[in-house]
Formats: structure tokens, C-alpha cells, sequence
């Protein structure tokens, strides 16, 4: 039996047509690696983003924190002030001069009119001696002229009697010639020569009158004239050895020396301040104020100062409104009692009160009142990594507490310490 094999070429047909069919086509993969690559660049974004700083890198140990709390404010402030007498009498010298002597020192106490120093000035001497020559010039004039005024109205005084005389003399030929002519022993013409006569002396007399008065009247003038220049000049004398007698400089009242540091041939002007003298046992106490309360503390408020384990009550007596260097001056007396054994410059504690105490949300006092105004805080946030700026209205203050009138609750954390190194930051991250 024969068989019959395929041929080649049939076989080889049969394989490649099972070979050549089509495979279904395959899906794309780069949307899922887009896709698995914006996620990795997320998630690593975020960590990123969480693990960098958003805001000013501080150290927590560098800066100072303080919670908001719950209180009683008391509206007093602390200051440390300095005693000084309560009376003092400034020293100045009248005169310019050179110290030629110095009899006490600075410290040391003195009685009234104790001798404190000597001035040399020879001008003044030499200016002494020419008024005195004055003086005495104006004096001699005066005398010189009260004489002549004597002789001269003793001359007027015999003329005047002169001149009376003459017009008795000529009054009596009037009445004999008038008798003659009435029994016709003369003529009428000799009656009328007698009666000119008698006319004529009267008319001299009266102007003998009228001169001697003018005369008496000018030198009485001129008497009140010279007198008025040497009482003047008598006055300045007297002022002028005043100024001589202050050469010699005495204390005019009883204390202690202050200031006082003048040395023998030093120079001295006029005016100048040589010391003062400290009544020994009175006191005030000057103490340096922050602006801040300058228009709370008023003359009147209440304090009290702490002096060698004690307490005293003290009173604002006087304010010096000039504000310098961020400070003004407040002078305060003591109320019944003054601490014993005080000096001069001495410093003392001293708390003043400016109001009745009451509740109050309290922050602590800080430096950072001074470099926010008051008006702004960085807020620890509640995990502590970070402290944000906020906005808040402050009130009264003392030396340690703040009163809080809004911008922040009870129990929350402020950076309370300075913000000068922060600048304009809204954010602070709190590295630990």
C-alpha cells in the first residue's frame, strides 16, 4: 500500500497562515507613571513644606514666655528714687574776684553768718576810693554853697532894712510937709516931691522884696539838688560797700554745706553758683518717672517709701513736666514722720499709687511694651512650634502687669521679652 505524504509546500503553507494572525493591541502605560510621579511630587512637596520654616527661626531658650491670666490689677508703680533736702539756700557770689581764703569745706555743717570764704579785688577797692572822693566832693560843694547862700541873704537882709528905713523916713517928710502945705507954709509942688519920694523907696522896697524871694527860692533849689546827689550817692555808697562787705561771703542760714568746691586762688565770676546749704533734717524724694504716666500721676497721689526696714507715707508734691530721655521728675515729702539718720542722695524704694486695685486680664510687664507700643504681641500658637502677630489693646500698667482690654483670652502664651531683633516678622518659628 502506498502512501501518499503531503507535499512540502503544503505543509509549509498551512504554518505560516496560523503564524500571521493579528494579537489584540496593548494599553498604554505613561498616564500611570505620569500620574504615580504627580503624587510622589505631592507627598514630598508637602513634607517639604511641612519640615522648612515659615517664619522668623528663633530659639524658644532665647526668648522669654508668659501666659495671659486672670487678677487683681494694682495701679501702682515701683521706682527707685534718690533723697534730697527738702529746703535748700542757693549760694552765689555778688562779686568776681579771686578766693584768697576758704574757711570750711564741702559736708561740713554750718551756723548762720559763719564766715565760708574771702574774695580779693583790688578794682573794687580802688572803685571805693574814688566814690568816697566823690562823696566827699558833693559834700564840700554843699557846704560851700549853704555859706554863700548865708552871706548872700544876710546882704539881702541889710538891704531890705535899708530900704525900710528909707521909706519910714520918707512917710514921716510926707506927713510934716502935708501938715505945712495944709496952713500954707510950702507950696503944693514941694508936697508932690515928697509924695514921689515916698512912692519911689516903697516901689525899691518891693522889688528888694521880689529879688530876695527869687533868690531864696533858686538857692533852695538848688540846696534840694545838691542834697538829692549825696543822699543818691550816699545810697550807692552804701550799696557799694555792701558788694565790698560780700567779698567776704558768710552763710545766711544754718545747714549743711553742698556743692561747695572752691579752691584758694581759683577765679570767681559774677552770679556764679558756689554751693548750697541743705536744711539738715527734712527730706524729699526726687524719683525719674516713664512718660507713660504723665497724664496719670497728679500732685496729691499717695505712696509709700521703704527706708531702713520701715515704711513712710509720701505725697507727690511737685511735678516737672519736662519729659527727657523718656523721663520726667516727680518730687515727693513725707507725711508725719521722716526716716531718721537719712542723707542727702541716699536712694530709696518707692511705690506710688495711682488707682483702686480691681480684676483685670493680666499680662506680665516686658520689654516689649517698649518695641510694639503696646498695640501688638506674638501669640504662641497651641502646638508652641511657632508665635504669630496679633493686634491687642492694652490699658493700665504697673512694674509688673499689664491690664489686657482685648486681643487675648485667659491661658494663652506671649512672647514677652524684646522684639528689637524680630523686625518687621509676622511670624516667629520656636526652635527647640
Amino acid at each position: 500500500m502506498n502512501v501518499i505524504s503531503p507535499a512540502p509546500d503544503a505543509a509549509i503553507g498551512l504554518s505560516g497562515a496560523a503564524m500571521d494572525a493579528p494579537l489584540p493591541p496593548r494599553k498604554p502605560r505613561w498616564p500611570w507613571i505620569a500620574g504615580a510621579g504627580a503624587v510622589a511630587v505631592c507627598v514630598l512637596g508637602y513634607l517639604v513644606w511641612n519640615w522648612m520654616p515659615h517664619g522668623l527661626v528663633v530659639a524658644e531658650s532665647a526668648v522669654t514666655l508668659a501666659s495671659v491670666n486672670k487678677g487683681v490689677f494694682r495701679d501702682d508703680i515701683t521706682l527707685r528714687a534718690t533723697a534730697r533736702a527738702l529746703n535748700s539756700i542757693v549760694i552765689d557770689s555778688v562779686n568776681r574776684g579771686r578766693v584768697e581764703t576758704v574757711y570750711v569745706r564741702d559736708g561740713a555743717m554750718v551756723k548762720k553768718d559763719q564766715l565760708l570764704f574771702r574774695l580779693s579785688n583790688p578794682q573794687r577797692r580802688m572803685e571805693l576810693l574814688q566814690r568816697q572822693s566823690e562823696q566827699a566832693q558833693q559834700a564840700s560843694n554843699l557846704e560851700s554853697f549853704n555859706i554863700s547862700s548865708t552871706a548872700a541873704r544876710s546882704d539881702s537882709v541889710r538891704r531890705m532894712k535899708a530900704l525900710e528905713f528909707n521909706v519910714s523916713e520918707a512917710e514921716k517928710q510926707h506927713e510934716r510937709n502935708a501938715k505945712l502945705a495944709a496952713q500954707g507954709f510950702i507950696s503944693k509942688s514941694v508936697l508932690q516931691d515928697s509924695a514921689d519920694k515916698l512912692a519911689n523907696v516903697k516901689s525899691g522896697l518891693a522889688d528888694e522884696g521880689r529879688i530876695a524871694a527869687q533868690e531864696e527860692s533858686t538857692r533852695r533849689n538848688a540846696i534840694r539838688t545838691l542834697e538829692g546827689a549825696i543822699t543818691n550817692m550816699r545810697i550807692g555808697m552804701n550799696l557799694f560797700n555792701e558788694s565790698i562787705d560780700a567779698l567776704t561771703v558768710r552763710a545766711p542760714v544754718a545747714g549743711r554745706l553742698t556743692d561747695f568746691n572752691l579752691q584758694v586762688g581759683e577765679a570767681v565770676k559774677e552770679d556764679q553758683r558756689i554751693g548750697r546749704i541743705d536744711e539738715p533734717d527734712s527730706f524729699k524724694l526726687t524719683a525719674q518717672v516713664d512718660e507713660f504716666y504723665l497724664q496719670r500721676i497728679a500732685v496729691g497721689h499717695q505712696g509709700r517709701a521703704t527706708y531702713g526696714g520701715k515704711t513712710y507715707p509720701v505725697e507727690v508734691k511737685t511735678i516737672l513736666a519736662q519729659v527727657k530721655e523718656g523721663r520726667f521728675t516727680v518730687d515727693l515729702v513725707f507725711g508725719n514722720a521722716t526716716p531718721s539718720g537719712m542723707k542727702p542722695g541716699q536712694s530709696v524704694d518707692l511705690s506710688i499709687t495711682l488707682g483702686e486695685p480691681g480684676a483685670a486680664l493680666l499680662l506680665p510687664n516686658g520689654p516689649f511694651l517698649n518695641d510694639s507700643g503696646g498695640a501688638w504681641v506674638f501669640v504662641v500658637e497651641p502646638g508652641g512650634e511657632a508665635a504669630t502677630r496679633r493686634g491687642i489693646r492694652l490699658g493700665r500698667r504697673n512694674n509688673r502687669q499689664v491690664e489686657v482690654l482685648s486681643g487675648l483670652a485667659a491661658g494663652e502664651r506671649v512672647v514677652v521679652s524684646s522684639y528689637a531683633g524680630f523686625g518687621k516678622a509676622e511670624r516667629l518659628d520656636l526652635s527647640r
